[in-house]
């Protein structure tokens, strides 16, 4: 029988065998949890002003390529408000679609931060997607014209979908237009809602058509290792936020130098990267997203302006949300305890 110490100051739950059990949440347990997408956004706010603030821990993420544009990356990262600290591993293969298998997919730990030990150990696809999308949300939040209503999505599979519902939490849209070089991609998600939207929902037949109009625009692609982007400055719209999450896989180098803003989630990570070879063409001098967040640096300054920002996904993301996940799995009595 286990017995749980209690609930501490900043919400994490700790075992009084620690040590010796290590609650295991597989997927289906993870989305079993319904945690809504306000609460992931407001997390990730939370994590920002931290972050803004100099009161967080994270290396930038290292990878490795196994396979062609595939590849592995570990992600630890620390933030003492909410005492969660903890690593990601995870592989996003392109390929895997062939052999009936994810392109994401992985694991997150999380540790006590007094003692280093590990307490819980769960499937990182979920809140890869979820985060990634809530941060698309937050930065349109601060970066998108308030009143924008018409969005683009170029990719539209399982972070195309995220992203789709969280903007939609924080923007009244009215418009949705896709491209997908899978032609079913959005009478597929018809079909999985049941119909159920606020909004008119179209395929297009080419990037450009879907860009030329859009308030937002998302690319939602994978990454690619040798990319030939295709995204023109002069297709997007006068105002609009661009939010590119394919790194520069599909955004023409144009589109970062002519943008009234750029900014990233991470600077530091984002250097890393640049010193790594990508956004070769991108400016040293990037805001971070943290800081607009936090107020320390203003965010849009007029209504014309477009703005791009670099979302690369960092760690920090994930460890603001898995200690949600792990309160609700315990306080739902859901995963698997097994022995260390």
């Amino acid at each position: 029988m286990l017995r749980y110490i209690g609930q501490l100051s900043k919400g994490v739950i700790f075992m009084e065998k620690l040590g010796e059990k290590i609650l295991y949440l597989s997927r289906r347990d993870v989305e079993s949890l319904n945690i809504s997408i306000p609460e992931v956004i407001s997390c990730l706010e939370m994590m920002f002003v931290e972050k803004s603030a100099g009161r967080v821990e994270m290396p930038p993420k290292p990878a490795i390529h196994t396979n062609g544009d595939a590849f592995l990356h570990a992600m630890p990262a620390y933030v003492p408000k909410i005492k969660s600290a903890g690593m990601k591993w995870v592989g996003g293969y392109p390929e895997n679609f062939k052999k009936n298998l994810p392109y994401i997919s992985g694991l997150l730990v999380l540790n006590d931060t007094e003692t280093g030990m590990p307490y819980v150990v769960m499937d990182c696809a979920w809140i890869t997607a979820i985060r990634t999308a809530a941060a698309t949300a937050l930065a349109a939040k601060y970066l998108a014209r308030p009143e924008s209503e018409t969005l683009a999505i170029l990719g539209f599979g399982i972070q195309g979908r995220y992203n789709l519902e969280t903007i939609s939490e924080i923007f009244k849209l009215i418009r949705v237009e896709v491209f997908d070089v899978l032609e079913t991609a959005v009478e597929s998600y018809r079909t999985d809602k049941g119909g159920r939207f606020d909004f008119d929902l179209q395929m297009v037949s080419s990037p450009k058509e879907a860009v030329k109009d859009a308030d937002i625009v998302v690319t939602a692609g994978p990454f690619l290792m040798n990319p030939s982007p295709i995204i023109e400055f002069d297709w997007i719209k006068t105002g609009a936020f661009v939010c590119p999450l394919d790194l520069d896989s599909y955004v023409r180098p144009e589109v970062f130098l002519k943008s009234d803003i750029l900014c990233t989630d991470d600077t530091g990570q984002f250097a890393y990267f640049k010193e790594s070879g990508l956004f070769q063409s991108c400016p040293d001098d990037i805001a971070d997203l943290g800081d607009i967040i936090s107020g320390r640096m203003p965010g849009r300054k007029h209504a014309d302006d477009v703005i791009t920002s670099i979302n690369i996904g960092i760690a920090l993301e994930d460890m603001a949300v898995a200690p949600l996940i792990y309160q609700k799995a315990l306080a739902s009595k859901t995963g698997v305890w097994l022995d260390l």
